[in-house]
């Protein structure tokens, strides 16, 4: 093992206000950790990460690939030390130090800090200061601040792994950042461009800002489908996966679940993939008489294997009968399970045409479905 990466997360995040450290809070559909542990997996020259919590955080991000864990201390420059330990021994050579609340890093901006890595001790990305600067007292401007040289720091900051453990473990006080600490410990460090995405969470605005850029950054997607069976003979009809006793049957080529057959097109249609019968013909004598799970099952694996997470779903049944209200409840749950999805991210609903049109004459039922995927 060569590169390491350590996240800070053991800090209570009080300023960001919320019924819980910031690091736990929601972000853009995920919580903000997972947003800064995925920047780290997905780069491929990081070959551990260590991932530092508080001890009362311990069980809320078990340990997995290369994620490891270690246990915070009193202060950012204790949990970073802790860190630094867990690693010594390892063979690590470079390693990556970042705050967890800087959940919009990017993996161009890790990739740059550690090739600065193969010709510096440490490196560190950073903003050149352009606004005016004053100092103040008693709420009133006190003076000027001259702005020439003077930067915001970011993180993550890179070091050599045996310098910057050296470094900590000769360090008295409470610094600022690391680069405060390789600094103290006569190592340069080279400063890289920084970017302005690269926030780091302090207060509840920051969030919103958060959210904007993780968003831009996401490929969202909708897709909608529709579909209609006829009433025949029979004495069941099976909506949404689920088995509905009734004095007569929908008539299609496989069970003709409106329901399914129409969240199934959604899906589909959000990936630009068709729709059933392109995928499953109904002129192969083999889809005959299908259970439509299998139409849905292929639908949100093709989701998955392009990358993309099913949102939410919603199917709005057309129809004078049967009831579907009773039966509602287990028609989520059905989609629910073969779609791999939360309960309460799945809709089923029903409405009447007020007896107009083919479904108000009682001829069949027809069905209406969106589904929204996501790829972050």
């Amino acid at each position: 093992m060569s590169i390491a990466a350590i996240i800070v997360a053991a800090g209570r995040g009080t300023r960001a206000g919320g019924d819980q450290p910031k690091q736990w809070q929601a972000l853009a559909g995920k919580r903000v950790i997972d947003w800064t542990v995925d920047a780290f997996v997905a780069v491929s020259e990081i070959d551990c990460i260590v991932l530092v919590l508080h001890p009362d955080d311990m069980e809320r991000f078990p340990a997995r690939g290369k994620i490891e864990l270690a246990v915070g201390g009193d202060t950012r420059a204790q949990s970073v030390r802790n860190g630094l330990e867990a690693l010594d021994d390892r063979g690590v050579s470079k390693v990556l130090i970042h705050d967890v609340a800087r959940a919009c890093i990017d993996a161009s901006t890790i990739s740059t800090i550690l090739m600065s890595l193969n010709d510096n001790k440490a490196s560190a990305p950073a903003l050149a200061v352009t606004d005016a600067l004053w100092t103040g007292a008693d709420g009133l401007v006190s003076g000027t601040q001259d702005r020439n040289g003077l930067y915001r720091a970011q993180t993550p900051q890179g070091f050599d792994f045996e310098a910057i453990l050296a470094a900590h473990r000769s360090f008295e006080g409470d610094p600022a950042d690391d680069v405060e600490v390789a600094r103290a410990a006569g190592l340069d460090v080279a400063i890289l461009p920084g970017t302005e995405n690269n926030l780091k969470i302090t207060s509840p605005g920051d969030f919103a800002r958060a959210e904007n850029i993780l968003r831009g950054q996401m490929d969202i997607r909708t897709g909608s489908g529709y579909d209609v069976h006829r009433f025949g003979e029979g004495d069941h009809v099976v909506l949404c996966g689920v088995r509905i006793p009734f004095d007569r049957g929908l008539q299609g080529h496989s069970d003709a679940d409106v329901g399914m057959h129409a969240l199934t097109d959604a899906i589909y249609g959000a990936l630009a993939e068709g729709d059933i019968g392109q995928h499953f013909p109904p002129t192969d004598p083999e889809w005959k008489g299908a259970e439509s799970h299998i139409f849905l099952h292929h639908a949100a694996k093709m989701a998955a294997d392009k990358g993309y997470d099913i949102s939410n779903v919603d199917v709005t049944l057309i129809c004078e009968f049967p009831k579907i209200g009773p039966h509602a409840l287990p028609m989520r749950a059905a989609l629910a399970e073969i779609i791999d999805l939360d309960t309460d991210r799945v809709s089923v609903k029903a409405t009447t045409s007020e007896r107009l049109g083919f479904t108000g004459r009682g001829e069949g039922i027809a069905a209406m479905a969106t589904a929204t995927l996501v790829r972050p």
